[in-house]
């Protein structure tokens, strides 16, 4: 082959997204921000202040934290070591770990009680599913340094008002407690020995947790296995008059709110630093009931991440989960991209058009000035499909006048209303009366 024959260069390898990362596309943009909205102003309702925490933390934190002999650290978790120094660093699992690590570094409790919320994304290396991705979002509230039941109660009825507020039906509220230490120690030694009795039933996983941590045994989802979980010991049996007290009087607050819920004698969460009061809100998500938010009481783990012993309880719950139950119900639909979109002949309007567009953003309207050239049909199509309330339109015959057009391109009633010409320097005092009169 002659050498100065070009060689023909490969076509590139299309790239896609890592498996069960997924984009939010603009399409998706005003169901999140709707979420988002709601969530925000439910904080806001009940006092809680947003805390922002890195998305990389020490391994150990996880481990300490979350508890070895669980399938978030044996299994899922992003880890690796910082090439630079050599540090063991994970992304974050979940986040409740890492708020109380930044609660201790910073002493956020000096001054009493602290309702902290958070929002942001976690990484765990699961199988993706629908509703559960290797990168999902989470929005979780934490209630620091307050130990009673009332506490436990207003988690859950934020979570009820956030509900309300999304229009969510068909969401359930189950609840458990898990006691004290000593009484669930108690509880492990009698389900270790009921299971030792049974041992030639128990799957691997059971097998290799049997006694390193028994009680995960109990969230088992084989099948084959659900029968002798049902029949063994129940923690509520092994529960002494100051935990079944803090109990009773969570379900009396809950009542006294008309806030219907089950008792889940099976309900244990996942994580090793729960105590006392468990929780989850189930839905049915494509015939499926799943967990959308779960939390309770983890009085044990600022003092397990090196802090002063203090009370605390709250919850997180899954994003993805909660806008399928949106979308499920009708909640998506793509919202308007603005309120007016600016059409012109481009050259010698085009300026004229820049001002009228910028002129109208000060006023506080959304704005959107074609680019790219075109007829004024297709530009017309465009200023459709863009979802605007108006069209103004920068003609060079108006322009030469001193004017320009404005065109509805819809109406609150679904009445056509009339285009009318105005002089350039009123422009905005009548998109805004035109606005006005269709609110």
């Amino acid at each position: 082959m002659d050498s100065s024959t070009p060689t023909k260069t490969p076509p590139l390898e299309k790239l896609t997204g890592v498996r069960g990362m997924n984009d939010v596309l603009p399409a998706d943009e005003p169901l999140w921000r709707r979420f988002e909205e709601a969530v925000a102003g439910a904080m806001r309702a009940y006092g809680y202040r947003q805390i922002r925490t890195p998305i990389v933390e020490h391994t150990r934190l996880f481990v300490r934290g979350i508890g070895e002999v669980t399938d978030i650290v044996e299994k899922e978790m992003y880890s690796f070591t910082d090439s630079l120094n050599g540090e063991q660093l994970t992304l974050r699992p979940e986040n409740t770990a890492g708020v109380v690590r930044a609660v201790i570094e910073h002493n956020l409790l000096y001054d009493g009680p602290k309702r902290l919320w958070y929002a942001g994304p976690m990484f765990r290396h699961e199988r993706p599913q629908k509703g559960r991705y290797r990168q999902f979002h989470q929005v979780g509230a934490e209630a620091l340094g307050l130990a009673g039941p009332d506490a436990d109660a207003e988690v859950i009825l934020l979570c009820q008002r956030l509900w309300d507020e999304l229009q969510l039906p068909g969401v359930r509220l189950e609840i458990n407690t898990l006691g004290a230490a000593h009484e669930r120690r108690a509880h492990r030694e009698a389900l270790i020995a009921y299971f030792e009795a049974h041992r030639d039933q128990l799957d691997a996983d059971a097998q290799r947790r049997l006694h390193a941590n028994p009680l995960r045994i109990l969230d088992t989802k084989n099948p084959a296995m659900q029968a002798l979980v049902e029949a063994a010991p129940k923690l509520i049996d092994h529960l002494g008059p100051e935990s079944l007290a803090h109990f009773e009087r969570l379900q009396a607050l809950l009542k006294s709110q008309n806030l219907p819920f089950r008792i889940n004698p099976r309900l244990v969460r996942g994580l090793d630093y729960y105590n006392l009061t468990v929780f989850e809100w189930v839905a049915d998500i494509g015939g499926t009931p799943l967990t959308i938010c779960g939390g309770g009481r983890y009085d044990p783990l600022i003092e397990m991440l090196g802090g002063k012993p203090a009370p605390a309880c709250g919850f997180a719950m899954g994003v993805e989960r909660v806008l399928e139950l949106l979308r499920a119900q009708g909640g998506g639909g793509e919202a308007a991209q603005c309120d007016v979109y600016v059409v012109h002949h481009g050259d010698e309007t085009l300026m004229a058009a820049l001002q009228a567009a910028e002129r109208l953003r000060d006023a506080g309207l959304d704005v959107l000035l074609h680019c790219g050239g075109g007829s004024f049909k297709s530009q017309f199509k465009r200023a459709d499909g863009s979802g605007a309330q108006l069209a103004v339109i920068v003609g060079v015959d108006e322009l030469a006048r001193g004017e320009v057009s404005v065109k509805p391109l819809r109406s609150s009633d679904g009445t056509p209303a009339q285009q009318q010409t105005v002089a350039v320097d009123q422009l905005v005092d009548a998109v805004l009366e035109r606005f006005a009169a269709e609110h």
